[in-house]
């Protein structure tokens, strides 16, 4: 499998990937798809950078993986398809939205309309055995991702990093440019919900959109 081919050329180009690595970790997936299930399917591995180009993007929502159950995952981190019931995090998600800006819960887990918007879905790790929630972690695609969130970083214009729990927010070391702006938070999973709660991401991710001549997402 050609990772390197499958992404969008803005993403292609941007991203210092390396070669014999990546060839890896595209043998690595492979195998892992041919063996049995592995989510997102095949056809949604990329979808998030194909759903918001390097250009269009404004702001980062970073996951770790994608979701293991049956027809959730479709390449977009904390998104479900249509017609899928929202998993708890999206639920805390949707919560933290209606109490920061009024938004009334949405009964559709697909976030596409923020992808849209320049809303990158990303997930740390892009595949995950049915299941088995971190089965592909630490087989190279934390380097593949922070090859993007470089790219991200490495725009002129303003991009909002929101970084929600431990091990998104080892990621804000990435983040060096100074015009960017990054919101970190505890995880809205209903283990930490708690601190999660109040911290207002929404409104402080458009507040640092509006400072910079961008239009406000509209979540």
């Amino acid at each position: 499998m050609d990772l390197i081919e499958q992404l969008p050329g803005d993403w292609r180009d941007a991203m210092d990937l390396d070669p014999l690595a990546t060839a890896a970790l595209g043998s690595f997936v492979e195998a892992e798809y041919a063996a049995g299930t592995v989510y997102p399917p095949r056809d949604d591995l990329f979808a998030a950078f194909h759903r918001t180009r390097l250009a269009d993007a404004r702001v980062l929502i970073l996951g770790q993986d994608p979701y293991h159950g049956p027809g959730q995952a479709h390449g977009m981190s904390f998104s479900v398809r249509e017609g899928v019931k929202p998993p708890p995090s999206l639920r805390n998600i949707y919560k933290e939205l209606a109490a920061d800006l009024g938004v009334p819960p949405g009964t559709s887990g697909d976030l596409s309309r923020w992808a849209d918007q320049g809303v990158l879905l990303l997930n740390a790790v892009l595949t995950v055995r049915a299941g088995e929630a971190g089965s592909h972690a630490k087989k190279g695609w934390e380097e593949f991702t922070d090859a993007a969130i470089r790219a991200l970083n490495a725009k002129p214009t303003r991009v909002v990093f929101i970084l929600w729990g431990a091990y998104a927010r080892k990621k804000a070391a990435l983040v060096t440019a100074p015009h960017h702006v990054v919101h970190e938070s505890a995880h809205p999973s209903p283990l930490s919900a708690r601190t999660f709660f109040g911290t207002q991401p929404f409104s402080k991710t458009n507040k640092a959109l509006a400072d910079s001549g961008q239009p406000e997402i509209t979540w």
